[in-house]
C-alpha cells in the first residue's frame, strides 16, 4: 500500500467510528426521550439515523477493505448487495435532509397551521414515498446487472461492465443524480432560504423594539447596551449560520462525489483512482455530521444525553458505594463479635 492509501484507509476508519458512536447517540435519545418522539421530525430523523448506520456497518467497511487489498472484497452476490444499499441508502438520506428542511419551513412560515399540515399520517406519507423513490433506482440498476466493484472508488456502487449499455447507463445516472441530489438540493436551498427570510424579518422586528427601548432608557448602563447590541448581532448572525451549516454540508460532501459520477461518463476526462476515492470519503462524512448537523447540538438533544450519561454515572456510582460500603460493614458486625 502507498502512503496515499494508508491515509485513505485511516479517514475510512475514523469516519466509521465517529459515525458509529454519533448516530448510535442519536438513536438512544430518541428511545429514552418521550418528547423526542412525539415530535414529527424526529421520524425523520430516525429514518435517517437509519440510514446512516446501515451505511456504516454494510458500505464502509467494504470500502475499507478494497482500498487495502486493491479487488472486490467478498464474492458477487455480496458486492450486489452492497451496492444495491449503497444507492439505496444514498438517495434515502438526500431525500430524508429535504423532509426536514420541508418540516422546518412549514413550522416557520406557517406555525398557526403547522399542526394540521405536519402530522404522523403526513410524515408517514412522505416516508413512504421516500422509500418508494429510494429503493426504485437500485432495483432498476440491479435487474440491468449495472451494479458492482468499482475501482475508482474501492466500492460496490453502481456500475457498469457493459460497453453497450453505455448510453442507457449515462440516461439512468443522469436521472439518477437528478432526481436525488439535484431535487434535494433544490428544496433545501427553497425552503431555508424562506425559513431565512422569515428569520431576517423577526430579527428585524426585534431590534427595532431594542432600539426603542434602549433610547428610552436614558439610564441605562454603557455594558448593558453594549451587551443588548451584542445580541442583537449574534441573534442576526445564529440563523445564517445554522441555514449555511444545511445547505453547506450537503454540497461538501456530495457535490463532490456526484459531479465526479458524471464527468467518469466522459471517456475523454481521466479521473485519478485518489480522487474517486476521496470523494467517496466525503459523501461518507455527511453519515458522520448528519447526527451533530441535525440531533446532537440542538439542546432537546443535548439534555437527553446528558441525563442518559448522569444516569449512567449515578448507577455505576451508586453500585460502587455499595461495593465500598459492603466490607466496611461486614468489618463492623466482626468487631461487635
Amino acid at each position: 500500500m502507498s502512503i496515499w492509501e494508508v491515509i485513505l484507509a485511516f479517514v475510512v476508519v475514523v469516519l466509521m467510528l465517529v459515525a458509529l458512536l454519533a448516530n448510535v447517540l442519536v438513536l438512544m435519545c430518541f428511545l429514552y426521550s418521550a418528547d423526542i418522539r412525539k415530535q414529527v421530525p424526529g421520524l425523520f430523523i430516525l429514518n435517517l439515523t437509519f440510514c446512516n448506520l446501515l451505511m456504516t456497518v454494510a458500505n464502509m467497511p467494504l470500502t475499507l477493505a478494497g482500498i487495502i487489498y486493491k479487488s472486490q472484497p467478498g464474492g458477487d452476490h455480496i458486492c450486489h448487495i452492497v451496492g444495491f444499499l449503497e444507492t439505496f441508502l444514498t438517495t434515502n438520506s438526500m431525500l430524508s435532509m429535504a423532509a426536514l428542511s420541508i418540516d422546518r419551513w412549514i413550522a416557520v412560515v406557517f406555525p398557526l397551521s403547522y399542526h394540521s399540515k405536519m402530522r404522523y399520517r403526513d410524515a408517514a406519507l412522505i416516508l413512504s414515498y421516500m422509500w418508494l423513490h429510494s429503493v426504485s433506482f437500485p432495483i432498476v440498476a440491479a435487474s440491468l446487472s449495472w451494479v458492482g466493484f468499482h475501482h475508482l472508488y474501492a466500492s460496490c456502487t453502481l456500475y457498469n461492465k457493459r460497453p453497450e449499455d453505455r448510453t442507457q447507463f449515462v440516461i439512468f445516472t443522469g436521472v439518477f443524480h437528478t432526481l436525488s441530489f439535484l431535487l434535494s438540493l433544490i428544496v433545501l436551498c427553497f425552503t431555508y432560504l424562506k425559513v431565512l427570510k422569515v428569520a431576517r424579518f423577526h430579527c428585524k422586528r426585534i431590534d427595532v423594539i431594542t432600539m426603542q427601548t434602549l433610547v428610552l432608557l436614558v439610564d441605562i448602563h454603557p455594558s448593558v447596551r453594549e451587551r443588548c447590541l451584542e445580541e442583537q448581532k449574534r441573534r442576526r448572525q445564529r440563523a445564517t449560520r445554522k441555514i449555511s451549516t444545511f445547505i453547506g454540508t450537503f454540497i461538501l460532501c456530495f457535490a463532490p462525489y456526484v459531479i465526479t459520477r458524471l464527468v467518469e461518463l466522459s471517456s475523454v476526462v481521466h479521473i485519478n483512482s485518489h480522487w474517486g476515492i476521496i470523494s467517496k470519503c466525503l459523501a461518507y462524512s455527511k453519515v458522520v455530521s448528519d447526527p451533530f448537523v441535525y440531533s446532537l447540538l440542538r439542546h432537546q438533544y443535548k439534555k437527553t444525553w446528558k441525563d442518559i450519561i448522569n444516569k449512567i454515572l449515578k448507577r455505576s456510582s451508586i453500585n460502587s458505594s455499595a461495593l465500598t460500603s459492603e466490607p466496611h460493614h461486614r468489618n463492623i458486625l466482626q468487631l461487635n463479635e
